[in-house]
């Protein structure tokens, strides 16, 4: 009824409007109409028509305006976003996990025993993973990396995917100076033969032992995963419904085959990783405002010692 009311109006001033006018401007063209050369409005029934038309649009925009969708291409979803505008960890959601088809995991003979703690249930045959697990494991990663970031610390992320390269760049170049990808593949010995593999001089005067490595694909990458427990090197990996999650130190149950999967959760860790650089340079800018406050202290003392 509201809506009929609200259509009321409209139609009594289209009634309204004479015929005479209408007749008249038929062969005109339409004052909307865009073209190199401008037309005039050349008389005043030409104006009282553009008039008549704002207002019925205006009364079209505000009727119909709020029973329309506020969806517009910035807030809904797009699959590059996950890749060039990851989320923050506080943003992460069930319906983006769902939007980058994260819940899907393997067949259902494929599924590990000790994963069985994180799957849902079975559909089709496929076994879809509980998301309600995932988040919060999610949110536990972020909060690692950005604790390892803030205190000075390197990660590492690795996917040896065709798919995974740029998202393993993008992530480490999202960090900063203290990110690492590897996109080709994971040499053996990379931290169980560092004198070998970088040399003596490399070795013993730089770090190459990172604080924190992710993985991507953690079963095709299971030596890497091995160097690391050697070296007690913590460890996040998207687990699949085929893997044994304590294959890593920190499991993220998930779909390991979607590219926008990794995209996802690549793009939350790496935003967790920027947060913490952020918490190190202003510590680092407010110890270096203490400390010239404490040096103009001993100054002033010096001054006031030396005229006594």
């Amino acid at each position: 009824m509201s809506t009929k009311a609200g259509l009321r109006p409209w139609f009594s001033a289209t009634k309204c409007m004479r015929r005479s006018q209408l007749s008249a401007l038929q062969h005109r063209r339409n004052v909307f109409t865009s073209s190199d050369q401008p037309f005039p409005l050349q008389s005043p029934d030409d104006w009282q028509l553009l008039q008549d038309r704002r207002t019925r649009f205006k009364m079209l925009v505000d009727l119909f305006g709020t029973h329309g969708s506020n969806v517009t291409r910035d807030n809904a979803f797009q699959p590059h976003h996950q890749l060039h505008r990851p989320l923050a960890p506080s943003e992460a959601t069930l319906s983006a996990l769902i939007a980058a088809g994260a819940h899907f995991g393997h067949a259902k003979s494929l599924l590990n025993p000790n994963f069985m703690p994180y799957a849902y249930g079975v559909r089709a045959g496929i076994t879809i993973i509980d998301l309600d697990s995932t988040l919060p494991l999610l949110r536990r990663a972020a909060n690692l990396t950005r604790a390892v970031v803030a205190r000075d610390g390197t990660v590492v992320f690795v996917g040896t995917r065709p798919d995974l390269r740029a998202v393993v760049r993008k992530a480490a170049e999202r960090i900063g100076p203290q990110a690492f990808h590897v996109g080709e593949r994971w040499l053996p010995g990379t931290l169980t033969n560092k004198l070998q593999l970088f040399g003596s001089d490399v070795a013993r005067n730089q770090n190459v032992t990172p604080d924190l490595v992710i993985f991507l694909n953690p079963l095709a990458n299971i030596h890497a995963i091995r160097e690391c427990a050697i070296q007690h090197i913590p460890t996040i990996g998207i687990v699949d419904s085929n893997v044994d999650p304590r294959v890593v130190m920190y499991a993220i149950p998930a779909n390991d085959e979607s590219p926008r999967a990794a995209e996802l959760i690549a793009g939350v860790l790496s935003i967790a990783g920027r947060e913490g650089r952020a918490l190190r340079d202003r510590e680092e800018q407010s110890k270096k405002q203490r400390q010239s406050r404490y040096m103009r202290g001993q100054e002033r003392g010096t001054t006031r010692y030396d005229r006594d």
